[in-house]
């Protein structure tokens, strides 16, 4: 509701924001799909009571196989798909199954955008509407490893790529106060980039925890930093963006391998 009173067309929130990540000495209850069910509907009246769109970090089972995955909630409540984590990090191989080629199944297509003309890509990734905004979804450790995870949504029109992850203090890790600070992890500085190579907003978006290495931050087209939140500290980022800004100039250009 406060995303809908700053005027907010799109929300996200963080990897596996419901229920809670699995891993890194977190306990999470089983995986349960009527828990997942309800929490999802609670949420979908609450996006369409805000009029905006939601991106849900969340899970979700798949023939038994589970995936982290980003629910899209369009702003009347109905959904808009699943972007699932395509490539996962290797410490969570053991607890979650990549989506994409990597499993059995198809994308189904209850699953896919209600908008018939955005495409899928081989391994299910999209790309998603919320008014005039088209944006695409990668999450955490493909976001900050896989360049391509935000190419194909760039090429595909996406003027906006989030990027919901999980990022908690490590013993004797940099404790930063700077977005970017040289003395720091590589992964802002990846931010940076997936903005600048592709000419499009990148929406990084962490929990509020003490001594994480990231946070949440928006960066603009050309690679610099729009805005981002105070390290440890809870609470609403919110910001305005230039859809013309993002061309998606660079993304296009890309001759392929």
């Amino acid at each position: 509701m406060e995303a809908g009173a700053a005027g907010a067309r799109v929300v996200c929130f963080p990897e596996c924001f419901v229920p809670g990540y699995r891993g890194l000495g977190f306990r999470v209850a089983p995986p349960d799909p009527a828990f997942l069910e309800r929490a999802w509907g609670e949420l979908a009246a609450a996006a369409k009571r805000a009029a905006v769109t939601v991106i849900l970090g969340t899970e979700r089972l798949v023939e038994g196989e589970l995936r982290i995955t980003a629910l899209v909630l369009h702003a009347d409540g109905t959904r808009g798909g699943f972007q699932d984590k395509v490539q996962l990090d290797p410490s969570e191989e053991g607890t979650y199954t990549a989506g994409g080629k990597r499993t059995r199944t198809r994308t189904r297509r209850e699953d896919l955008p209600q908008d018939a003309d955005l495409k899928v890509s081989a391994t299910g990734r999209q790309v998603f509407r919320a008014g005039p905004i088209t944006f695409g979804v990668t999450i955490c450790h493909e976001g900050w490893r896989y360049p391509e995870t935000v190419r194909w949504p760039a090429r595909h029109g996406a003027q906006i790529v989030f990027h919901p992850h999980f990022s908690v203090a490590e013993p004797g890790g940099y404790v930063p106060t700077t977005l970017g600070d040289p003395a720091n992890t590589f992964h802002e500085k990846a931010a940076l980039c997936r903005a600048a190579e592709n000419t499009c907003y990148f929406a990084t978006v962490n929990y509020a925890s003490e001594g994480s290495p990231t946070t949440s931050a928006v960066v603009n087209p050309d690679g610099t930093v729009l805005c981002w939140q105070p390290y440890g500290k809870e609470g609403l980022l919110v910001a305005e963006i230039d859809l013309d800004a993002a061309t998606g100039l660079l993304a296009k250009q890309w001759r392929g391998m």
